[in-house]
Order: structure tokens, then sequence, then C-alpha cells
């Protein structure tokens, strides 16, 4: 097993980073909901068949978390303590995202209060929790290595990258979206703080300006490159698509992941600088899209159909043989499709070089990593003209289980039953 980097240095550089970017964040007046009542416009329902931050539109800001398990004790012992964090999380998971404090008591004036407070009085700015159990949990630990499903196989090397295992994999992963940093923040630090006897943060990662858009009313944003993101990622409304290609069904060879979704994230580091003095031309050919309408090269409007096709005076395709969008297109993938939901970054400079250290926060839903993510990046890595301009250095893998169906359930409930 790879040695666990059971540091707190992960939660302590999310919370300065949270901290300073709350200055501009709008203090709005939150409101208790009743759970019969529907969800009003600042508020994304918890509880449903699947977990929601998957087909939810994507919101503002992101804080994400990749956690290790410190307990001790017998298999059954572990498992009992791992099913009891499981249950508080949930529940502290479904308080926040209706605006409500970390159940517990806040008022004691001799203990800590059950909530730590920096977003009490805040809207839920359409919080969404959404939880996910890395390859590293189905060990011998939790006696669950008969449960591991088979599309969590580790990711092989997929270049281009050089992964630092500290910014790595882990046994749990939170992914908190939220339309206010400090409340996307919140999440993660009280659910750290919950499992403070049980678990520790391995990693983190914040996020903003959502990097892909994957709801029919939502206007495609842009990426640090400054390109249009996401035009033709699946809609999480899209029924079919999400059933075909998101969401597990009845192919997999474990019945409690039936409704979940496997999560992949990497962390992408994007060389600005050289970025930045690339002509114009060559950053459209790279891209295969024009920057600033987002058209194809083949197109006038965003959201033309790209053609393939389509050559030049010189007998050259328009949109060049190493474009990102040819590669990535389904059309040239035999059918695949992911469900794209990133965030840009930036955590000041890389010491080695004094360049920024910025760019996506890749997250992807799907099926089957296996035959999903990892077919695309392998023809990614070695073909994408994009890859001169990215490295990437972070990476993680994560089953994330159905939604919990209502109050009293909780996350992972038939894995651990």
């Amino acid at each position: 097993m790879p040695e666990r980097h059971h540091s707190r240095r992960g939660l302590l550089a999310l919370g300065g980073a949270a901290l300073a970017g709350t200055a501009a964040t709008t203090a709005l007046t939150g409101c208790q909901h009743d759970s019969h009542t529907a969800a009003p416009a600042d508020r994304v329902e918890f509880y449903g068949t699947h977990q929601a931050g998957i087909a939810t539109p994507a919101q503002d800001r992101l804080a994400f978390a990749a956690y290790d398990l410190t307990v001790s004790g017998s298999v059954q012992e572990k498992r009992a303590a791992l099913r009891a964090l499981l249950k508080t999380w949930t529940a502290a998971a479904a308080a926040m995202t209706r605006g409500r404090t970390v159940p517990g008591d806040n008022t004691n004036l001799d203990a800590p209060p059950a909530d730590t407070g920096e977003a009490y009085g805040l809207s839920p700015a359409n919080l969404t929790i959404t939880f996910g159990l890395g390859a590293s949990l189905f060990d011998d630990r939790f006696g669950l290595a008969d449960r591991r499903p088979a599309a969590l196989a580790d990711l092989p090397h997929l270049p281009p990258a050089d992964l630092d295992p500290a910014r790595s994999d882990g046994d749990l992963a939170i992914q908190a979206c939220a339309d206010d940093p400090l409340v996307a923040f919140h999440a993660i630090r009280n659910l750290a703080r919950i499992g403070r006897d049980t678990v520790v943060m391995r990693w983190s990662q914040l996020g903003f300006g959502k990097a892909a858009s994957n709801g029919g009313d939502q206007q495609t944003p842009r990426n640090l490159m400054g390109f249009k993101d996401g035009t033709r990622n699946i809609h999480g409304d899209d029924t079919d698509l999400m059933d075909h290609h998101v969401w597990v069904g009845k192919e997999t060879d474990q019945a409690w992941m039936r409704g979940g979704s496997y999560l992949v994230a990497r962390r992408i580091q994007m060389r600005i600088e050289g970025w930045d003095r690339d002509y114009l031309a060559d950053q459209q050919n790279v891209f295969g899209r024009h920057k600033y309408s987002g058209a194809p090269l083949t197109g006038s409007e965003e959201h033309d159909t790209p053609d393939f096709e389509a050559k030049g005076a010189d007998g050259q395709p328009v949109i060049p043989a190493k474009a990102h969008i040819r590669l990535a297109a389904h059309e040239n993938n035999g059918g695949i499709r992911i469900l794209r939901r990133g965030y840009s970054f930036t955590d000041g400079i890389v010491a080695a070089s004094g360049e920024l250290d910025a760019g996506l926060f890749f997250i992807a839903f799907q099926q089957d990593p296996r035959k999903q993510f990892v077919a695309l990046q392998r023809r990614l890595g070695m073909n994408d003209a994009l890859n001169e301009y990215i490295q990437h250095v972070g990476s993680g893998l994560f089953a994330c289980p159905p939604g919990v169906t209502g109050p009293g359930r909780s996350w992972a409930e038939q894995l651990l039953a």
C-alpha cells in the first residue's frame, strides 16, 4: 500500500484560501425549510435517487477534499466506526444543504459548538455535497475487498501526467459546490471537524469560475486559456444521455453502486505564461475553435456541429488533426461521452519556475472510467496539441454511490449493510 500523507496542511491551506476569498461574498439571510416543501430557488434537494452535485447545473464555486481513514481496532470495529462516520456526515450534509447549522448543541457555553458558525445566516447558495469512495477503502482494513467494483480499477499512467502523491487518491472524497465560496468551504471544514478522530484530510482544492456547462440554460463558461469550455458537454437534464453514459445500471458487478456514478478528478496545471505568448491562430488550431465566438473552425456559431471532414484550400483539415475538439469528440471515439464538471483554480506560484500555479481542476462523472475517461485520455495524451501547455499533477478516482432516499438513511448504506 502506498504511503499515506496524514497531514493537516491541506485543511489549513484550504481554510486560509477560502477565508481570504470571502471579502466579496454577499451575506444573504438564511431561512429554515421543512422537508415537505419544494426546494426554494437557493436550495438543491439533498435526498433523491441520485446524489446531487452530478446532474445539478454547475454552481459558481467548488471546495473539494479527499480524506484518509485513521481508525484502529478489529475489522468489525473499523467498519462500525466508518458506518458511524457516514451516518453523522450524511445528517450534517443534509442540514447544511438546507441552510441549517450542523446538528448538535450550539448553545452550551462549556463545550465547542457543533457548527463552526462562519456560514450562519447565509443562504444555502444551492449547496450540493457529493460523496465518493476511493479504491484504497476496499483493502483488508474494513473487510470490503470483495465489494470493490471492477470499474473502480486503479487508473493507469496517462500522459501528460507527473502526479504528486500528496495531491492524489484518498479513502473518501467530498465535492462541495455552491454559489458562495464561504458556504462551500463551510461544508468541507465541518465534515473534516466532525470526522477528526476518524479521518484526516489528505488533500484539497478550491475552484472558481465553473469551467464546463452541464445545463441547457447555462451560458458556456471560459477556462483560463480564454476558450469556451464544455460546449458539447452532456446536459444533466438529458435523461437518455445520463442513463447511457453517467448513471451506473444493471451492468455493474456490485448492486450497491446502481444509481451511482464514478468521479474522476485531475488537477491540470496550465503553462499560462507560454500560452499567453502564443499567437491567436495557433491557439485556435490547438482547440479547433474560434476563441471569441466559441464556434468550431468550420462554423460561425458556438453550437454549430464541427465538420471534421472539411478541408481548406491547402488540402489540410480545417480542424487540425491534433486539435483538442477533434480528439475529444464522441463522433471520433466510438460514441464515448462523459459529464464534465470542472473548475478553474489558482494557488499562487510554482516555486521551481516562478510561474502561476493555475489551471483546471477537471471533474468528470461516468458509468465506467475504464471505458470512458481512460479511453479518452489515452487518445488525448498521445496526440492532443494542448499537451504542450498542460500537465496533470494530481488525480483521484472515486465511486459515488446512489443518493440518500430520506432522513435516517446514510451514504453507502447498502455497501456497509
